[in-house]
């Protein structure tokens, strides 16, 4: 543990923002968002890592036609270290890839989830930005990543279940693990008033029942040219750069360059790690 503990010493990365990107649940478009922000934030001249936090059921690495020869179960097994699996994009976005199908990463205990989290200390310190696109549901990595996490971004769209799933989301975060402050991202948009109106309603039960706070982050338009780069294995910023939805993640890009340096206690990195390691249960036993 001590040698843990000065490994995460080293960490002086204490300006690099760390977005946790969630839904609820399945079928919003949470991972094209991730993918795509992150394109947006490297466009922008940001260094990006882009972690894809559906440890078992890995999504980032098809989306941007990659093909991973060694994955989070790598360095789960000790046989690899977090530099060793990073995948580097046309995009600029530095990528670490989740496995694929692996029925026990999709489900791991938290003492393996902070060892996963740990790792991250012997990264270089060169990156300013963590986008981690985390896994659909209320999954022990969904809490732990986001309770981690400076940001809270929560990806929406305009059909009750989904409304519904991120309520639930937050409950959980907002009374287990104190997060409080969470920024909504409205997406495949159709009417000029439809993201507002969504933003709303689901704020409206939020201030009714819980003790958070809701920002409004912003939108993506319905746009085909996503569904199109999506097949295309390709970001919808390099495959249709002047389109609606590129154009939207630029603005978002911007916002969040913006975003204060701390929404929660501390920032960065080592923030990242030290939040799971400061937790009672992360005493760990495994060896990376």
């Amino acid at each position: 543990m001590r040698q843990l503990e000065l490994a995460t010493a080293k960490r002086t990365s204490a300006d690099v923002q760390v977005i946790a990107i969630s839904s609820g649940k399945g079928g919003t478009g949470k991972t094209t968002v991730a993918v795509n922000l992150a394109a947006a934030l490297a466009e922008a001249g940001r260094k990006v890592l882009l972690l894809d936090g559906d440890l078992g059921l890995a999504n980032v690495d098809v989306l941007l036609g990659l093909t991973p020869a060694c994955t989070i179960e790598q360095v789960l097994k000790g046989e690899r270290c977090l530099e060793e699996i990073l995948l580097h994009t046309a995009d600029g976005i530095s990528v670490i890839p989740a496995a694929s199908g692996v029925t026990r990463l999709a489900q791991l205990p938290l003492p393996e989830l902070n060892a996963v989290v740990n790792a991250f200390s012997a990264l270089p310190a060169s990156y300013d930005t963590l986008v981690i696109d985390t896994a659909p549901g209320l999954i022990e990595s969904v809490l732990t990543f986001c309770q981690a996490a400076q940001h809270q971004l929560l990806v929406i769209r305009n059909e009750p279940a989904s409304l519904t799933d991120a309520y639930a989301l937050i409950k959980v975060l907002s009374r287990e693990r104190c997060v409080r402050r969470f920024r909504i991202l409205v997406n495949m948009v159709r009417g000029d008033c439809e993201a507002q109106r969504l933003f709303q309603r689901l704020q409206r039960v939020t201030d009714r029942f819980l003790d958070v706070a809701l920002e409004y982050a912003g939108e993506i338009p319905s746009d085909d040219a996503v569904a199109r780069a999506v097949c295309a294995q390709r970001t919808v910023l390099a495959a249709y750069p002047g389109g609606p939805a590129a154009r939207a993640y630029r603005r978002l890009a911007r916002s969040v360059t913006a975003w204060p340096a701390r929404d929660q206690p501390s920032g960065g990195l080592q923030f990242f790690l030290e939040r799971i390691l400061a937790r009672p249960t992360a005493r760990l036993k495994v060896a990376i």
